[in-house]
């Protein structure tokens, strides 16, 4: 069964950068007819922020759940109702949200992502390509991108680690999602690793199969942690207590002297450039011998 039944959806970036343009008001009406028309029963803000609560608002559903404090304030203002949450990860904060849609006692529990066959078929037949059998039993996935830059760890520093992986025997592979590419580039130029480019489906199917993902703090780490593979989490400006892996093994590399700061800078945050690939490393060989042992 899928996750979602239906999605909308919403071009906010492109809309920051044209607020004034005709096309952008005739978007934001044309998903505020969408929205109503589906007529829905509450609205359950996860996000946190004004571009969310906004949304929201735009659905005219009478009810709209979000946190008593969240992440960007003003969005509280958009919420009917306030829910002061307690839990320190944002997924347990998450949990507490989505128990007062119907009144649920609900816990967290991993989820069962959905097996896609055509995914699946693509991901056997995309290995099979580009690894002999036995390589392809012992795979690392490093995944150099991130929301902004001040949370991507260099991608050279990706390379030596990416080397030594392959030194250990394992093959790496380094998702580069679109707009990606210049990032996997210099992981892969020493042919230590292999660069995939693969849709939501494909990359589950092939997340899946991996001994070991490498990354910070960005989707497909997350996506790795949900499907039960160990992760190596490289942080820097975001608090792992918060957005850290949850509920997989895992290792979280972050400079004590790091603060939490959302700002969308470009360059990489100084606490995220004190960390040698040395510790990524050990911290791998950690989890490597972990599972090896389970």
């Amino acid at each position: 069964m899928p996750l979602v039944d239906r999605l909308h959806f919403a071009a906010v970036r492109e809309w920051k950068r044209h607020p004034l343009r005709a096309a952008t008001r005739t978007a934001i009406g044309k998903l505020r007819q969408e929205l109503r028309q589906a007529e829905y029963d509450a609205v359950l803000d996860l996000q946190g922020s004004i571009r969310s609560a906004v949304i929201g608002r735009l659905s005219g559903c009478a009810r709209r759940i979000g946190e008593a404090s969240p992440r960007e304030w003003p969005a509280h203002w958009f919420f009917t109702e306030r829910i002061v949450t307690h839990g320190a990860h944002v997924i347990e904060q998450d949990v507490e949200l989505a128990r007062n849609v119907a009144g649920d006692s609900l816990e967290f529990s991993v989820p069962l992502l959905p097996v896609d066959p055509e995914a699946e078929s693509w991901c056997d037949a995309w290995l099979a390509a580009h690894f002999q059998p036995a390589q392809a039993r012992s795979l690392a996935l490093i995944t150099p991108g991130a929301g902004w830059g001040a949370k991507r760890w260099p991608p050279e520093r990706y390379a030596v680690v990416a080397a030594a992986l392959r030194a250990r025997g394992l093959s790496v592979l380094v998702n580069a999602a679109p707009g990606e590419e210049r990032l996997a580039a210099p992981i892969v130029a020493g042919g230590a690793a292999i660069s995939v480019s693969a849709t939501l489906p494909q990359l589950i199917a092939l997340t899946r199969r991996v001994a070991l993902c490498i990354g910070g703090d960005t989707g497909p780490l997350h996506l790795a942690s949900a499907l039960g593979r160990p992760v190596v989490g490289i942080y820097g400006p975001t608090d792992p207590r918060r957005n850290g892996p949850f509920g997989a093994p895992a290792r979280v590399l972050r400079n004590p002297e790091s603060r939490r700061d959302h700002t969308r800078r470009e360059a990489p945050e100084a606490g995220l450039l004190t960390i040698a690939p040395e510790a990524v490393l050990h911290a791998a060989d950690e989890l490597l011998s972990e599972e090896k042992d389970r």
